[in-house]
């Protein structure tokens, strides 16, 4: 019940399915029974409250042999290095073997690398890979109406357990795309290089806008109008690749290529922009702050990753924090609170305005819609400078330079008020 497992059993929940939610940890459980979600997303305390009924929050095994489709779904943790640690997967998968029947379908719907399903399959025993598309912040909505279901199979050509085929199609049966394991498990790491890829080229693109007096966002719509591209592709620039899932698929390719003898430089070239990337706010406290005031005092709004989950794994602005260990910083997150190990210096501002109050220089790194309505009045009266390093541009650009203040964003040059 990490945050794969309880955002698709609570999708579930609301597609009308009677689901047990099982977990080891039994104060986990706990909470959940107390309402309590160890993750943040949203719809999913409504959603959980809202189906209620429909929902066993428990820690007995017991509870598994009354099922007939089991999802293996724990969130599969990486190091630093994008390595992933199968062990509690393993686990759980040997839980859900052991305690049920041999017609029970078991599913593993936690990311894994190719390989992994054949080599943990048990003869006589219906094992599933099917590929998650969870995105942080909008778990619930894509496990509601999921675009398509990727199906790693042992026998590809055979058909799906009926159960199982049932449960899919009651998520308002999208396409589906059965294939051997070893497709599937590779679809999924696929996906994120696309992903990987389109990011990468934003950024390189972006950065080139600052220099020259062109403006990225000026170019993203004619980017999304051509046909080879469209219209959801990720081409709004940022600083590089966080949250653990996209760095453990390139760190995998890497590994297969070095043990099979195949190129990945374009793979390693991505890892290594993505790296500088994250430097870019950095760069600009250098350029436009630290050369110009001695000793700043620094405001961050934002800690997460990204906005709409409590996730700071490779997050920029904690990366970003440890750097500036010779200057004072308070920061403010709506959902998680900064943490005395990152720096000396921090304080963990209550609000926005207080991480804002008596700045030299303010930093927005995640994009929370709620610092999209900042009063830019109140944060100019409120600064001690007037620089504002906004790198998503949440902020509008016209009013920054009517309230008197330096708007520095991502793809396009600084704006400078006439106050600056």
């Amino acid at each position: 019940m990490t945050h794969l497992g309880l955002n698709s059993a609570v999708a579930a929940a609301e597609r009308g399915f009677q689901i047990v939610c099982y977990d080891p940890d039994a104060t986990l459980i706990r909470q959940l029974n107390a309402d309590q979600a160890p993750v943040q997303e949203p719809q999913l305390l409504e959603l959980m409250a809202k189906n209620k009924s429909r929902l066993e929050f428990l820690s007995d095994v017991a509870a598994l042999k009354s099922c007939d489709v089991i999802y293996v779904a724990p969130d599969v943790a990486t190091d630093d290095q994008g390595n992933s640690d199968l062990s509690m997967l393993e686990k759980l998968l040997s839980v859900a073997f052991e305690n049920t029947s041999h017609e029970t379908t078991i599913i593993v719907l936690s990311q894994v690398p190719p390989g992994f399903c054949r080599a943990h399959g048990r003869p006589g025993r219906p094992l599933i890979y099917q590929v998650e598309t969870l995105i942080f912040g909008q778990a619930i909505a894509r496990a509601l109406n999921p675009e398509r279901y990727i199906l790693g199979l042992a026998d590809a050509a055979a058909p799906l357990p009926p159960a199982y085929e049932k449960f899919l199609q009651g998520h308002g049966n999208p396409p589906l795309f059965p294939m051997r394991y070893e497709s599937a498990e590779l679809a999924k790491i696929a996906i994120n290089c696309c992903l990987v890829s389109a990011v990468s080229t934003a950024n390189t693109l972006a950065e080139i806008c600052e220099k020259i007096g062109a403006d990225w966002h000026d170019i993203i719509p004619t980017l999304k109008a051509d046909r080879r591209i469209g219209p959801y592709s990720y081409l709004a620039p940022g600083l590089g690749i966080s949250g653990g899932n996209l760095e453990r698929d390139l760190n995998t390719i890497i590994a297969l290529a070095d043990q099979h003898g195949t190129d990945a430089g374009v793979v390693r070239a991505w890892v290594g922009n993505s790296q500088y990337r994250k430097g870019w706010p950095l760069r600009m406290l250098g350029e436009y702050v630290f050369s110009k005031t001695k000793d700043p005092a620094i405001g961050i709004l934002g800690l997460t990753y990204k906005e709409n989950t409590h996730s700071v794994k490779n997050s920029p602005s904690v990366a970003l924090i440890r750097q500036l260990t010779p200057y004072t910083i308070k920061a403010f997150d709506p959902a998680i609170p900064s943490q005395p190990d990152w720096h000396p210096n921090l304080t963990n501002s209550p609000t926005a305005a207080d991480a804002i109050q008596d700045s030299d220089v303010l930093l927005i790194l995640t994009a929370w819609p709620e610092f999209k309505d900042l009063n830019l009045t109140e944060i100019a009266e409120l600064m001690r400078g007037k620089t504002v390093i906004d790198p998503y541009g949440l902020l509008n650009r016209m009013q920054m330079q009517q309230a008197g203040l330096q708007h520095i964003t991502l793809g396009t040059e600084p704006n400078f008020s006439q106050a600056c």
